[in-house]
């Protein structure tokens, strides 16, 4: 037997542990892992010496091509493969009108997966959806099954914006869910001091972005979190937080964590690399809702990351051009930021050469849980039989990240100037080269829609110890 590729010379990097190794790919899966002279004969052989061969980023949070991005899926994804994300998860929206809506009238959320679809044609890497629930309409029950039938089987809600919930909506809408057995997305601020904020500040005339994270402090982002995860815990919905982002939200989270088998949540690669002081540096353009917080902040998110309580590590990827955010007052600013293109080896640099972690624990939080929480069951591991989506990743090359080599629409980052040891060098995709050494070598439509089983979480945690 002839396999198409076999990678070797790497030191192979999986949540359980690093081995000196090599993997056969054959018709876009993994096929065996093990000793390079026990392996078939290849095609092609790629040589890794020097190099951490990874598991696939799985990011479970991005905006593209729509409201809240203006990212094409070609440019979206195309960044995501240079930076060694092989499969994300974007959101079909229930359509609803409104200031912050491209839609002039109400539609379904059957509707939204069908739009994301046909956008997705031109997608490099692999994606999935979440549902967007947007209005207080009850019609929006009778579709759950049919949405999950076409493999969304995650539901957004929001507790603020035009398009936010009220409680007693969310706690039917819960109900429902729990009964399909999916999982719910949660976007959480108290709507009634977000606005008592943003109305008391305008009036003020505090619109220099310094002021920006006081009008979103981190009990706002607490309290609605307590509130959503009480009805969670009263309907029985698997539960999900996206974007925590404060020790006061995570420690609300924590409080009611068991085992991860009914409440989980992520952070954000930001939330865990900057603080508050990037306001006065960049003015609007780290402006992100919630907030980047407070430098003890950080020390939280990976207290929490290494005690399991967070599990995953996204972006929220939202792609804005410079005009979009450079405006003179914070709240005509855009909110959100990219990060497919970096958030990997941001997070991995961090993680493993600042705060001494184990790579194991990056691939952990950013490919194998991520990919097991919302049912990409071929997704997050090197096990045979699963996709070829594999990273290679030189952990010893420093730069510079400078947005001129963006392949998103957005002409800046937020990280513009952060040195940074670890590069992805090779990003594969089932099996195919997308992108060589932050080239893109792929070609648009290699990317496909992943129908998403409901997943049973089951116990959760962290699948080795962080030291």
């Amino acid at each position: 037997m002839v396999v198409d590729r076999c990678i070797t010379g790497g030191t192979v990097v999986t949540a359980e542990g690093r081995t000196e190794t090599g993997i056969a790919i054959d018709e876009g899966r993994i096929v065996a892992i093990g000793d390079p002279e026990n392996l078939p004969e290849a095609a092609e052989t790629v040589d890794a010496t020097g190099q951490l061969v990874m598991p696939g980023a799985v990011d479970v949070h991005v905006h593209v091509d729509d409201m809240f991005s203006v990212d094409s899926y070609e440019t979206a994804t195309s960044a995501a493969a240079a930076g060694g994300t092989t499969t994300y998860i974007d959101f079909a929206w229930q359509a609803w009108a409104g200031d912050l809506s491209i839609w002039d009238e109400p539609g379904t959320l059957l509707d939204g997966v069908e739009r994301k679809r046909e956008k997705g044609a031109d997608a490099l890497i692999d994606y999935g959806l979440h549902g967007a629930i947007t209005r207080e309409d009850p019609a929006v029950f009778d579709e759950l099954a049919d949405v999950i039938d076409a493999g969304v089987s995650s539901f957004k809600m929001f507790t603020t914006y035009e398009h936010g919930l009220s409680n007693g909506f969310m706690h039917r809408a819960m109900a429902h869910i729990a009964d399909e057995g999916a999982v719910g997305v949660f976007h959480t601020e108290d709507d009634s001091l977000v606005d008592h904020l943003n109305a008391q500040f305008k009036a003020e005339g505090k619109g220099d972005p310094e002021w920006y994270p006081k009008s979103r402090p981190d009990y706002v982002e607490a309290m609605a979190a307590d509130d959503a995860v009480r009805m969670a815990l009263e309907t029985g919905l698997q539960y999900y937080g996206i974007h925590t982002s404060c020790r006061a939200a995570a420690d609300v989270i924590d409080s009611y964590q068991v085992d991860g088998s009914q409440i989980r949540t992520e952070t954000c690669t930001h939330y865990c690399t900057l603080d508050d002081s990037i306001f006065a540096e960049l003015g609007n353009l780290p402006m992100i809702a919630p907030p980047i917080r407070k430098p003890d902040d950080i020390e939280a998110m990976f207290e929490y990351i290494k005690s399991g309580t967070i599990g995953v590590v996204s972006t929220d990827h939202c792609g804005y051009r410079l005009d979009q955010k450079e405006v003179e007052h914070w709240w005509d600013s855009a909110f959100g930021a990219n990060a497919l293109q970096v958030s990997l080896p941001v997070f991995y640099d961090e993680a493993v050469n600042r705060r001494g972690l184990d790579p194991e624990l990056v691939v952990e939080v950013m490919a194998t849980n991520p990919a097991r929480t919302f049912g990409l069951t071929q997704k997050g591991t090197l096990e045979p039989g699963t996709d070829a989506d594999i990273v290679l990743l030189d952990p010893e090359e420093t730069y510079a990240i400078d947005p001129a080599n963006n392949h998103s629409v957005s002409e800046f980052s937020i990280y513009e100037g952060r040195e940074v040891q670890a590069r992805v060098k090779k990003t594969f995709v089932r099996g195919e080269l997308v992108a060589d050494d932050g080239e893109i070598v792929g070609e648009p439509g290699h990317g496909e829609f992943v129908a998403r089983e409901v997943p049973d979480w089951g116990p959760a945690g962290h699948t080795r110890t962080a030291e």
